[in-house]
């Protein structure tokens, strides 16, 4: 098991569900969020078990502040940073990463009623922030 310190497993974990986030806020609806949610946690668990003890351990994950461009640019930071992490301290497990959190966020998006075109730009966001 890779050793990472505790901020760089809040940064693997907040990246990810912060992902999953973006995802569910680009077709926001108060109802949708709960579906969304339980699919996105499915992917998680689907993860490598690594990986899915990162996204287990930890309590709740810290939501970024600010506006909506806000957070989004935090967001996508840590998912930057949060390769970056793996890059340097578990680099078998760069792909398994990037696949976990895409594989969410595309859940996040056909939970409910269809992947909208609001949810598919920030997919591609998601993408892009994590070299996919």
């Amino acid at each position: 098991m890779t050793d990472y310190t505790d901020d760089e497993r809040k940064t693997l974990r907040d990246a990810g569900f912060g992902a999953m986030m973006l995802v569910s806020q680009a077709d926001p609806g108060f109802f949708a969020m709960f579906s969304e949610s339980m699919a996105g946690a499915k992917a998680m668990a689907a993860a490598p078990a690594e990986l899915r003890d990162l996204f287990k351990g930890g309590g709740l994950p810290s939501v970024p502040k600010g506006g909506a461009a806000e957070v989004e640019s935090t967001v996508l930071g840590q998912l930057q940073q949060a390769v970056q992490i793996l890059q340097t301290k578990s680099p078998q497990d760069v792909q398994a990463y990037k696949d976990v959190v895409i594989a969410a966020c595309d859940q996040v998006a056909e939970a409910k009623g269809g992947v909208q075109d609001t949810e598919t730009a920030m997919i591609a966001k998601v993408k892009a922030a994590v070299g996919a």
